[in-house]
């Protein structure tokens, strides 16, 4: 017999905004101990040093993560010009220098090379895969390591300020898998100036916004009481980017059993990928064919 979770079975996600010096893993822990949940996970990591909008999933809803994950997300950033670090970021070595310093029209030419279908190199320090371990494992272990490119949508690339000539701040609207760090080193190598992150704030990601989150302090002042379960939004907030079709009662429970039913649609096309409604909540996310939903998951009453 498996074990049983413990902790409630409370569904729904949680706006976080994420202070410097914690890991996401530890705010989903605390989000998860001060709910009582029994599951809990994040839509897309922030780095330690980061802040800004960390999403939590609940119990059912973390069935959505990956439509959150997947969505569009901005960033508001700084970096600094003239200075090259092994990690791409403040909390690393300067590795190289440079003298140079562009102008605002310099770094605006520069920024148009960025937007679009772009392919970008992750960090040494990163936490991507290089024979099955983790890359920032072996930078920790002074190994360099080629890696390979990986394709990022931009929607846009703004310099937003230019507070002096050694920094500049920059907002990014981007898609899934995009590296803030990789951003500013590869402009200041275009620039000639050398250049890293100095911060980062995720200022929204999908359907949430960084001023709808709730800090850790006042996650902490409120924890395991009704007030902190009216924070909640409903997991249906997750599937913003999906088509809504309507359930009918009678096709509730093959659906929730995982068998196609019959669903009220009107506009959707043969194949894409929807999810259904009863009464407002969700009851499975599939593939539309034919006036029927196959589905893919399924959420518990």
């Amino acid at each position: 017999m498996a074990r049983r979770r413990k902790g409630r079975d409370i569904s729904g996600w949680l706006v976080v905004d994420k202070p410097a010096g914690i890991t996401s893993t530890t705010v989903v822990n605390r989000v998860r101990w001060a709910f009582d949940a029994n599951k809990a996970g994040h839509a897309g990591t922030l780095d330690p040093e980061a802040t800004g909008v960390l999403a939590i999933a609940l119990g059912e809803a973390t069935k959505t993560v990956p439509y959150i994950t997947d969505a569009l997300k901005a960033y508001e950033f700084i970096i600094r010009l003239g200075q090259a670090t092994n990690t791409d970021d403040a909390e690393g070595e300067v590795i190289a220098t440079s003298d140079t310093r562009p102008d605002d029209a310099a770094i605006k030419s520069a920024l148009a090379g960025f937007i679009g279908d772009i392919m970008q190199v992750p960090p040494q320090f990163s936490a991507v895969k290089v024979d099955g371990e983790r890359a920032y494992a072996k930078a920790r272990a002074g190994e360099e390591m080629d890696l390979a490119a990986r394709p990022l949508w931009v929607e846009e690339l703004l310099l937003a300020d230019r507070p002096d000539a050694d920094h500049a701040v920059l907002e990014m609207t981007c898609g899934k898998g995009g590296y803030v760090r990789s951003i500013a080193r590869d402009l200041g190598d275009v620039l000639g100036c050398k250049a890293h992150v100095r911060s980062l704030r995720r200022i929204w990601s999908g359907p949430f916004q960084a001023t709808d989150g709730i800090t850790l302090d006042q996650l902490d002042a409120i924890a395991r009481t009704p007030e902190l379960d009216a924070r909640l939004l409903p997991l249906e907030v997750g599937l913003a980017d999906l088509v809504e079709v309507r359930c009918p009662a009678e096709s509730v429970a093959r659906l929730r059993n995982g068998n196609p039913a019959p669903v009220i649609a009107s506009g959707v096309d043969y194949g894409e990928e929807v999810w259904a409604s009863h009464g407002g909540k969700a009851i499975a996310i599939g593939s539309y064919r034919g006036g029927e939903l196959h589905p893919t998951r399924v959420f518990v009453a």
